[in-house]
């Protein structure tokens, strides 16, 4: 069974036909939401929305640790991450799907570890590559079948949020590396790597980061228009149609 986690602009999975939903306590607390299980096509899915079904939880406040031990209790064989970004590179255009192959986290505050607490070893988990080849791999092949504009690889900037990054934050994130920015691929995918499960993730361009608005007819200057989020989601969906 393959984990779905749903970003902003993707709460829901209407091409899940679902067959039931479960409540699922953890020892790190609730998650977002209540887990759905269902199938696309003949792949088994547990879906859950990282910002809760309403949309109501903050970056900063999904309990990352909760969702990730909840999925990981289902017998999930990997994690397949959507998230919204600002592009940075101007072949990341506002509407493209990436995959990217490398992070770097500016969050700060957040639990980040199963790692730690009275009586727990001290682990130093592998992070150097931080998605697993075999499911960008898959993600890569699902859109070229389908047709779908894709770009692989590119550095995910992972900013503390919940607001957005002035001009001078990105142009500092861009000479750091970064081609896009987003608020919430961590501490999910280094959670996920310390639990063992292999995780990708998938992210739709729905705006232009602070100041890197490139070209004309792009719609809002900034990192979430709704046009570009459902553009990109439009192309996950046909993604997914090959996918499962």
């Amino acid at each position: 069974m393959l984990a779905i986690i749903g970003g902003s602009g993707l709460a829901r999975l209407p091409e899940l036909d679902v067959e039931h939903r479960r409540v699922v306590r953890t020892p790190y607390g609730d998650p977002s939401c209540a887990l759905t299980f269902g199938r696309i096509g003949s792949q088994s899915v547990v879906f859950i929305a990282r910002h809760g079904y309403g949309h109501s939880l903050s970056p900063h406040e999904i309990n990352y640790r909760a969702n990730l031990w909840a999925l990981q209790e289902q017998g999930i064989r990997g994690v397949l991450a959507i998230g919204a970004v600002a592009g940075i590179r101007p072949d990341m255009a506002p509407g493209m799907l990436v995959v990217p192959n490398d992070i770097i986290d500016y969050t700060w505050g957040r639990k980040h570890t199963y790692f730690e607490g009275a009586g727990r070893p001290v682990t130093h988990a592998d992070f150097s590559e931080p998605y697993d080849a075999a499911l960008r791999r898959r993600l890569l092949e699902a859109a070229e079948a389908a047709g779908v504009d894709i770009v692989d690889g590119g550095v995910y900037a992972c900013s503390q949020g919940p607001r957005l990054s002035t001009v001078a934050e990105i142009n500092r994130i861009e000479r750091d590396g970064a081609d896009i920015v987003g608020m919430t691929g961590m501490p999910e995918a280094a959670l996920a790597r310390e639990l063992g499960i292999p995780y990708a993730h998938l992210c739709g361009v729905t705006g232009w980061a602070a100041g890197k608005r490139i070209g004309e007819g792009n719609g809002s200057a900034g990192a979430f228009d709704p046009d570009h989020a459902s553009t990109a989601m439009e192309r996950v969906r046909k993604l997914f149609g090959v996918l499962f």
